[in-house]
């Protein structure tokens, strides 16, 4: 094997430490288990000179090695069949990053905060830290928005950073802090998120008070920055609420927090909105999407909303001082028998609550990430890995340029085969229900129209009014086929009731992650566009 231009060497010792969210009493054991390990890698490493490469996902692992050969050595943090968007990582991770000479993300919040900070904060001096999906746009990646259909008969609510921060020193691996400090109102306020298999996090809690001590520890959302996330808002009682929150901004876990401004949002449950104290004439939110935003670059709380549900067109900064958010009677959920749903009261009783619109621990930007969907934007990444890779080992510039050319022209064959294999679908019937919200690009690209995801709050029984849009969906589209992700299948139990409902069939579509029978890129593209072809060729 030839050698690279890399060598081999143990890295500094504050390598060793994990920048990873862990219980402080585990810290020495950890450390010791990592520095045991990072022996055993040193003596491993000294008989291996490839390159050594760590990725995020197994899609991007498929990739470099197309273009990498037998010259790198590449591992995913993210294990085949996880879920991306909620993994975290593991001490075997951070000593895989410890020791890359290069790593590739795809970022846009594709991923879990925690993986991108194992990346960031583990990583050597000078070791390429490559974000594929925003480095692929100048090698003529095409990106869209991330359109988010909800069919939601009550506002979306949710938390959201605006702006970079970058004034203030802030990078991807900055931490926001919007914590709640107070809540004045008849009954519990509880925002919670539900994650991909049912189990609440929390972030907002007033059944156990507000603790400054601890920095409101326990009331408070973590993002990074440029980011939204959705959850739930459960009501115990109707009436007006008022919920204090204070934003900071954590530049790196080593200095303080930088404050962001505090305000008071102002809810009315149950009752009419027009007529709460102290708010004559103020806007009212009872529709679309709105978030309590935090404005790095301004300094400054405030509610960001688009309440006619049309994008950018309508979207605006309301003022908390003179708005006030409805959560209306028809908000009224019955708690589920499921245990973990306790917090909120007894099975059977009911509580007001907006519900979080999209299942599964979900925090993303503006910008759809799953740019991969479009062969064409695969390509691009592949271009971007060459170039990298020849940067950090120009020895092996003429067998990284061979191989993302011969990669290439593969992908450029794949990307023929998937729009002459959708093309001979009837237009009437390409309509694509699935369970997420990650095949904007593959809609775009191929002429595949994206009709709908079934995005259940397993908090509660779905509405007869949801399972009533999403059967109307089917019958007038003649819908003949749904689509499942494999390791999404046991969150999708609406959307499977359904479709056995309606005598539909239920097909295999591939998003993020690979599994034991589509193990690489070219065969979950192949798969994807033939399951398209024989799900919804056919009428039923």
């Amino acid at each position: 094997m030839p050698a690279t231009a890399v060598t081999r060497a143990r890295p500094p010792a504050r390598h060793t430490v994990l920048r990873v969210r862990l219980l402080p009493a585990v810290v020495p054991l950890l450390f010791a288990v990592l520095t045991a390990g990072c022996k055993s890698e040193v003596t491993l490493s000294a008989h291996d000179e490839r390159l050594q490469v760590v990725t995020t996902t197994g899609i991007l692992r498929d990739l470099v090695s197309h273009v990498g050969g037998d010259r790198v050595r590449v591992s995913a943090l993210v294990p085949d069949g996880a879920d991306p968007h909620s993994y975290e990582p593991t001490l075997r991770d951070v000593r895989n990053v410890v020791y890359a000479d290069v790593a590739f993300s795809n970022y846009l919040l594709l991923e879990e905060q925690a993986v991108i900070k194992a990346l960031d904060a583990n990583l050597r001096d000078g070791v390429p830290n490559i974000s594929l999906a925003e480095g692929a746009v100048k090698y003529a990646a095409e990106i869209i928005p991330l359109v988010e259909d909800v069919s939601l008969d009550t506002l979306w609510l949710g938390m959201r950073v605006r702006g970079t921060g970058t004034a203030h020193g802030a990078n991807r691996s900055s931490d926001v802090l919007l914590h709640a400090t107070a809540v004045e109102g008849p009954g519990k306020l509880v925002a919670y998120l539900t994650k991909s298999f049912g189990d609440p996090s929390f972030y907002v809690d007033s059944t156990d008070g507000f603790d400054p001590s601890n920095g409101y520890r326990d009331d408070t959302a973590t993002l990074p920055p440029d980011a939204h996330t959705h959850m739930s808002w459960a009501f115990t009682e109707p009436g007006v609420y008022r919920l204090a929150m204070r934003a900071e901004l954590a530049v790196t876990p080593d200095t303080a927090p930088i404050p962001m401004g505090e305000r008071v949002f102002t809810f009315a449950v149950g009752v009419d909105p027009h007529s709460v104290p102290g708010m004559a004439g103020a806007a009212v939110l009872n529709s679309g999407h709105a978030d309590i935003s935090v404005d790095l670059d301004q300094g400054r709380l405030y509610l960001f909303a688009d309440p006619e549900g049309s994008g950018e067109v309508s979207q605006r900064v309301y003022d908390p001082a003179s708005t006030v958010i409805e959560v209306p009677n028809k908000a009224l959920r019955e708690v589920p028998g499921d245990r973990r749903f306790r917090f909120l009261g007894r099975p059977g009783t009911q509580v007001y609550q907006l519900p979080q619109a999209v299942l599964g621990k979900h925090v993303h930007g503006e910008i759809d990430p799953h740019l991969w969907q479009n062969v064409r934007n695969a390509i691009s990444y592949v271009e971007l890995i060459r170039d990298t890779l020849i940067g950090v080992d120009p020895q092996g510039a003429a067998a990284y340029r061979a191989n993302a050319s011969t990669y290439v022209g593969e992908l450029e064959r794949l990307d023929g085969f998937v729009r002459d294999t959708v093309a001979r679908i009837p237009p009437t019937r390409r309509h694509l229900v699935t369970t997420h919200d990650a095949f904007g690009y593959l809609g775009q690209a191929y002429g595949i129209e994206i009709s709908g995801f079934v995005t259940p709050n397993p908090a509660t029984e779905p509405s007869l009014a949801d399972r009533r849009r999403l059967t109307e969906t089917i019958r007038n589209l003649d819908i003949p086929a749904v689509f499942l992700e494999p390791n999404l299948a046991a969150r999708s139990t609406t959307l499977t009731e359904v479709a056995r409902e309606e005598g539909l069939r239920i097909c295999r579509i591939y998003g993020d992650t690979f599994d034991d029978e589509v193990t690489d890129y070219v065969a979950m593209m192949r798969f994807n566009a033939e399951s398209l072809h024989d799900c919804l060729g056919t009428a039923r």
